[in-house]
C-alpha cells in the first residue's frame, strides 16, 4: 500500500498535498507547517501567513513553535529545502490557532475525541470496547483479539513487577524489553519493527501467533523470575530480563529444529510496505 494513502494526515485534509516524512530516530511523522497552514487558512501566501502566525505564537509562549524543527522536504521544483515541520500533536495545536472555517471540522473532531477520553476515565470499559472495535475494523478475528487483550494484561503485570524493583523511567522499561527481545529474536524491538517494515504500528499486532507466543513466554518468564529473585535497579533487572528472554530463545531453537525453518518472519498483518523517502536531517 502506498505510504500516502494510509497516512492519517492526508485523510484529515481530504488528500490535499501535505508533505510528511518519517524520522526513524524519533519514530515520528513530521508534517510541513506551511502546507497545513495553506490548506486551513486558504491564504494566497501561506509562507507569509505562517511567518506572522509563528511570531504571534512565540509571543504567547506557544510550545508548538518551541517544538518546531526544520527538515529538508521536497519542493515542487524537485529540490529539497529546509522546511518548518512539527509532529502530529504540534500540527493540531497550530490548527487550533488558525481562525478559519476550514479548521472547524478538525477542531470539532478534536473536541469529540477529548470528550470520549474523559468519558473513558469514568467508565474504563468504553476504552476496552473501543480497542476491540478497532481491532475488528482491521480484520482481526475474535480469538486473536481475546489473546491480544490478555497479552496487554500480562504486560501490565510485568511492568508492575519492574516498578516494584525500582524501575520507573519509560526508557528503562524500553531497555528491559529490548533485552528480552534480543535474547529470543536476536533484535531489539525497534530493529524487529524495521525488519517487518513497520513504523508507528504495534509490533505485537503484526506478529504471527508463534512470534506472539515467544514474546509472551519471554515476558512471563522474566516476570516470574523477577518475582522470585526480587532484583533491584536497572542492572539487576537487565540480568533477569536476559534470563527470561533466553527461555523463550531456547523454545524458539527447539521449535525451529523441528520445523527446519525460522519462525521469525518479516511479514506484517496488513501485508503493506512503505515507500522510502530520501534520508532527512533534523536541524
Amino acid at each position: 500500500m502506498n505510504q500516502d494513502k494510509m497516512h492519517l494526515v492526508n485523510k484529515i485534509f481530504n488528500n490535499e498535498t501535505i508533505r510528511t516524512v518519517w524520522n526513524k530516530e524519533d519514530e515520528k511523522y513530521y508534517i510541513s507547517v506551511v502546507d497545513v497552514v495553506g490548506v486551513i487558512s486558504e491564504s494566497d501566501n501561506p509562507r507569509n501567513y505562517w511567518k506572522v502566525l509563528k511570531h504571534r505564537l512565540k509571543q504567547e509562549g506557544n510550545e508548538s513553535v518551541t517544538n518546531c524543527n526544520q527538515l529538508k522536504l521536497k519542493a515542487s521544483d524537485g529540490k529539497y529545502y529546509n522546511t518548518d515541520v512539527v509532529d502530529i500533536e504540534g500540527m493540531f495545536r497550530i490548527i487550533e490557532s488558525i481562525p478559519s472555517k476550514n479548521a472547524e471540522p478538525i477542531k470539532q473532531w478534536l473536541a469529540k475525541l477529548g470528550s470520549e477520553r474523559i468519558d473513558e476515565i469514568f467508565n474504563p470499559s468504553l476504552a476496552a470496547q473501543r480497542a476491540i472495535d478497532l481491532y475488528r475494523s482491521k480484520g482481526f478475528d475474535e480469538k486473536w483479539i481475546a489473546k491480544r487483550i490478555k497479552g496487554i494484561q500480562d504486560r501490565k503485570q510485568l511492568t508492575d513487577v519492574w516498578k516494584d524493583g525500582g524501575i520507573t523511567e519509560q526508557k528503562e522499561y524500553a531497555i528491559l524489553t529490548n533485552e528480552i527481545y534480543k535474547e529470543w529474536s536476536g533484535m531489539t524491538a525497534k530493529q524487529y519493527k524495521s525488519f517487518k517494515g513497520l513504523r508507528k504500528e504495534s509490533l505485537r499486532d503484526n506478529m504471527s501467533d508463534v512470534e506472539v507466543a515467544l514474546a509472551d513466554l519471554g515476558e512471563i518468564a522474566t516476570r516470574e523470575i523477577a518475582k522470585k529473585k526480587k532484583p533491584k535497579g536497572l542492572n539487576e533487572n537487565i540480568e533477569v530480563a536476559r534470563r527470561g528472554g533466553k527461555i523463550a530463545g531456547n523454545a524458539r531453537k527447539d521449535f525451529e529444529n523441528e520445523l527446519g525453518e525460522s519462525v521469525v518472519t518479516s511479514s506484517n498483518a496488513l501485508n503493506y510496505e512503505y515507500v522510502n523517502e530520501k534520508e532527512i536531517e533534523m536541524k
